[in-house]
């Protein structure tokens, strides 16, 4: 085994470290492979491993080891002359109560990622998600890094120094020079800012003399997002998963400002969707996703969904919102194409071209409802392609895609001679 780098765990090494334990892996093998202490990964999983509680509605309210020998009565104080073990308020107020716990969870992978029984497994499941994992140890590190790391007696010391001479007229550097102090310099002028010290601004005459300089407004593109997720981290993960079904995405523009489409496209049926955003933003696009999901079901959302290639639209500048859900389950993987170069999605591309002849560039789309867009993209997928051997998309989708999809997303076919494809299809009458 490699020595380990003694770095703290990335995204992708928890990533990895989640989709391991889906298969069951050791943290054995898990550290071997990511160049960690076993027991880092063990610490890692028991430290951050998320707790779903089961589903009360469906016979699993009582959670106590004893309910199955318990004959209490009117524990709540209500004389309702039942056992109290029956209702699923028990828990809450027995005073004996001792949660029921499942033997796995005591010992590694403590988590039940893997646990073959637990879609029928009645107890509460904890799981390890590598995003709100990275999420929880951000914030712990940034809490540790907050506040000032001196003690009040240190502080009070450092104050006695530097504040006289501050007031005398002294510079922070010349001070700072001179005096053996227990602290960088960007933190005495911290200490000064936070009022922890006698000395104020106000008496470092460089500090009010000068404003502070106007910045531009514009925030500069974040380029680590496509670290992993690159186009060229797209092919090699077709190569290593040549069977994973492909999704391409893009967003289709009416009027500036106004509502846009999203729009995805399955390269081996050319079966589009496309959903109606009131603007083109990241929070649009995952409050979408999350709509979709809700409709789907995450299982059938990451079947459906597996990988996405999209452009470098600031639409999708947030790929995690779109990668996990709200409680940091994964749905789906987001590669980028080359900047500059939309024709690695072109399949989507080209069949923009019939939303076009819908609704011509330059058209408003504020008046038009999803029912609108569902009616258009049914006409479209009913359409025959040479290139699918004169079948249509909502043909092949009905091979290989789950019944379900089409049914929950309301895909239709539209018979052969009523298909139309003219800005007439969507006028109200």
């Amino acid at each position: 085994m490699e020595k380990a780098n003694q770095k703290h765990l990335t995204l992708e090494d928890r990533n990895f470290i989640e989709q391991a334990l889906n298969q069951n892996m050791t943290f054995k093998e898990i550290g071997k492979f990511l160049s960690k202490d076993p027991t880092t990964i063990s610490k890692e999983v028991k430290k951050h491993r998320t707790r779903k509680e089961p589903n009360r509605f469906n016979g699993c309210g009582n959670l106590c080891s004893k309910r199955f020998s318990c004959r209490k009565k009117y524990v709540c104080g209500k004389n309702c002359n039942a056992l109290c073990f029956k209702c699923p308020k028990c828990n809450k107020y027995c005073s004996e109560f001792e949660e029921d716990v499942c033997n796995s969870l005591k010992q590694p992978p403590y988590v039940c990622n893997s646990c073959s029984s637990k879609q029928s497994c009645r107890l509460v499941k904890y799981y390890y998600h590598a995003l709100p994992s990275f999420n929880q140890y951000k914030h712990t590190l940034s809490v540790s890094r907050q506040g000032i790391n001196l003690s009040d007696e240190e502080l009070c010391n450092l104050d006695n120094i530097v504040s006289p001479l501050i007031k005398n007229g002294q510079t922070i550097s010349h001070i700072y020079a001179t005096q053996n102090l227990k602290c960088s310099r960007s933190s005495l002028y911290n200490y000064i800012d936070q009022n922890k010290l006698s000395a104020r601004n106000i008496d470092l005459p460089r500090r009010v003399r000068y404003p502070k300089r106007k910045t531009k407004n514009a925030p500069k593109k974040d380029t680590l997002i496509r670290q992993g997720r690159t186009y060229e981290d797209f092919e090699k993960f077709l190569l290593e998963n040549p069977d994973t079904q492909v999704v391409e995405m893009d967003t289709v523009e009416g009027i500036k400002g106004g509502k846009v489409l999203l729009t995805f496209l399955f390269r081996n049926s050319k079966l589009m969707l496309a959903f109606l955003l009131n603007g083109k933003t990241t929070d649009s696009v995952r409050k979408t996703f999350n709509w979709i999901e809700s409709l789907l079901g995450n299982d059938l959302f990451e079947k459906t969904f597996p990988v996405i290639l999209t452009d470098n639209g600031t639409e999708f500048s947030n790929p995690l919102s779109l990668e996990f859900n709200h409680e940091g389950i994964g749905r789906t993987r987001i590669f980028f194409c080359n900047p500059g170069a939309s024709y690695q999605k072109g399949a989507l591309e080209k069949n923009h071209e019939f939303i076009r002849y819908v609704i011509p560039k330059g058209t408003s789309m504020d008046n038009l409802t999803q029912k609108d867009i569902d009616l258009m993209i049914n006409h479209i997928n009913s359409l025959t392609r040479a290139s699918l051997n004169n079948a249509t998309p909502y043909d092949l989708a009905q091979i290989l895609l789950d019944k379900e999809v089409l049914k929950k997303l309301n895909l239709k076919r539209i018979s052969a001679n009523e298909i139309q494809l003219k800005p007439n299809l969507l006028k109200k009458n």
